[in-house]
Formats: structure tokens, C-alpha cells, sequence
């Protein structure tokens, strides 16, 4: 079994149903420290890393620290049409 979580920021309205099935949601008030968050996420064995498209727009890590990494795995919501 995997285990999965999301990112998102506090004013971002996305994964409002898996925040609603009491899933591993977490909403940063500071977008800056979502690097911080996957680190953090990685060290507690999540396999997996669901971001919203703005929270990943605020990593610098996505591409050059996870990218080849093979213990995780980093997924980029596509952003929503307004």
C-alpha cells in the first residue's frame, strides 16, 4: 500500500474531497516552504506527492532533487479552469 499525501496552499481550493475523506492534506500558509514540506514528507516514508500546480510552482527542488529519485514520487496537478 502506498502512502499518499497532497500540498496545497491555505487560499488554494484543490483536493477539497480527499481533504474531506480525512486524507493526508497538507495547507501551507507559506508557499515558499513547500521544498521544506516534501522533505519532511519523504522522511516520514510518503510515497507519493500530489501538488497543486501553484504549490509546485514554488519548488525549486521538484526537478533537480526528485526528478531521478526513485523512493518518491512527485505529482503536479494540472491547474484548474476558472
Amino acid at each position: 500500500m502506498y502512502k499518499v499525501s497532497w500540498i496545497k496552499g491555505n487560499n488554494d481550493n484543490s483536493f477539497k474531497i480527499f481533504k474531506a475523506m480525512g486524507l493526508d492534506v497538507f495547507e501551507l500558509d507559506d508557499l515558499e516552504k513547500t521544498d521544506d514540506k516534501i522533505k519532511e514528507l519523504k522522511n516520514k516514508n510518503y510515497d507519493v506527492i500530489v501538488l497543486s500546480n501553484l504549490a509546485a510552482s514554488n519548488s525549486k527542488d521538484i526537478i533537480t532533487k526528485y526528478q531521478n529519485d526513485k523512493d518518491i514520487n512527485i505529482i503536479i496537478s494540472p491547474p484548474k479552469d476558472e
